[in-house]
């Protein structure tokens, strides 16, 4: 069966399209043409379709997972079912502690979302960090695969890569997990990378099931005076080739970056950067404008959204507030989700003047309709907590601005 980049090649709008374009209000010709040139991937699980890039809705993942210090298989599916019911387009599972497959299969059972994985994470878990194979990770791939995950993350660092790390001093060094994971593997098997290695052997795997593929981003900053260096010029480079082979043989790709820390005049340039390099849609973990809302990450990482979608982000990856200190509880996963799709809104509405909901919301307020008000934002239940049991606004009394001006402002007759 042809894959959706084959299938766009030849010119064939298939169901998945037709779905997505319908959704996003676009011509499905058109979102065709744009998967075929792979500025626009579809992120697929069962009858659910996601779409991914260029004139599309900015999406939203939501990270969930265990650890190998913390395994409560029921907290991952009340994230999983608090991430849906509140609008996340994708899930992530980052498990790396208790029976992985179960939990996936719990995670997978109780939801609809397209489900991402990063296989080095299940491997390394699995059998150790100081004995895993090229033949396990591969056979990881091949059995998540089989599970029917939409996309998987390959950290595709190279040996050049992290030689200009070394010589760049950073005060956090790296941070991605997964990049790590498979930097380590390099070094004590003394090999390059063995996503590259083995990438034609990959690809046929992705193929196959029709997965994306979203080349990792290793090289991202810790901290934003760790600021743009080498090493995520070449990170870059590497990854965009990587992006166009798999994509020349028919498999969906998407390219992670502009992620970590990174101070706020910075974020902007740096996705113009990416997206100067390459049509692939960019998916940005974070960023974080500042080092220092320690707790309240979640509404950091709010503001480096919105610029980085501004400016061109295709795909958000929600930030917690329990981010750079534990594993996140499902209240914690809501606030970040919530947070986040604020952040994609605003991209959205620089983007491609996506302000209809604000309008709406603008004349409802205008009208004094509370209840309508509260019906169209982010998170009803919130609102209809925080407001007062009637009409009134206890915050300006019998002194609102706008009832106070309403004849002065009328035309004159």
């Amino acid at each position: 069966m042809a894959t959706l980049v084959e299938s766009a090649t030849a010119g064939t709008v298939t169901p998945q399209m037709k779905a997505v374009a319908d959704g996003e209000g676009i011509d499905p010709a058109l979102l065709c043409r744009r998967i075929a040139d792979g500025s626009v991937v579809i992120m697929q699980r069962g009858d659910r379709s996601v779409g991914i890039g260029s004139g599309l809705r900015t999406k939203v993942n939501v990270n969930l997972g265990t650890s190998n210090l913390s395994i409560s298989p029921g907290e991952e599916v009340k994230k999983a079912l608090i991430a849906e019911k509140f609008g996340a387009d994708t899930l992530s599972d980052l498990s790396m502690g208790g029976d992985i497959p179960a939990i996936r299969r719990a995670i997978m059972q109780h939801t609809t979302l397209p489900i991402t994985t990063v296989p080095i994470y299940q491997t390394a878990a699995e059998i150790g960090l100081g004995t895993i194979s090229v033949e396990e990770i591969i056979a990881t791939i091949r059995r998540q695969a089989a599970e029917g995950v939409s996309s998987m993350v390959l950290h595709c660092v190279t040996a050049g890569v992290l030689d200009l790390l070394k010589k760049r001093r950073r005060i956090m060094g790296v941070v991605s997990k997964g990049g790590s994971i498979t930097s380590v593997f390099m070094h004590r098997n003394r090999c390059e990378n063995p996503f590259i290695d083995h990438i034609d052997e990959i690809i046929e795997i992705f193929a196959k099931h029709d997965i994306v593929l979203s080349v990792g981003n290793t090289a991202r900053s810790g901290c934003i005076h760790d600021g743009w260096d080498r090493a995520h010029r070449e990170e870059i480079r590497q990854n965009v080739e990587i992006a166009r082979y798999a994509h020349q043989h028919g498999v969906q790709v998407i390219i992670e970056g502009a992620g970590g820390h990174i101070r706020f005049d910075r974020i902007a340039e740096q996705v113009r950067y990416y997206k100067e390099q390459s049509a692939f849609p960019l998916f940005v973990a974070g960023p974080l404008p500042t080092d220092i809302a320690l707790g309240y990450d979640h509404s950091a990482a709010c503001a480096g959204a919105s610029a980085a979608s501004a400016a061109g982000a295709d795909y958000l990856c929600s930030i917690t507030p329990a981010e750079h200190l534990g594993l996140p509880s499902p209240e914690h996963v809501k606030e970040g989700l919530i947070a986040c799709k604020i952040a994609a809104h605003i991209g959205d509405t620089v983007k491609y003047g996506m302000d209809g909901q604000d309008r709406t919301m603008a004349l409802r307020r205008a009208k004094f309709d509370k209840a309508g008000q509260i019906d169209g934002s982010f998170d009803s239940e919130r609102a209809r907590r925080l407001a007062a049991e009637d009409d009134r606004c206890t915050m300006c009394g019998d002194f609102c601005a706008m009832k106070l001006m309403k004849h002065l402002l009328e035309p004159e007759q």
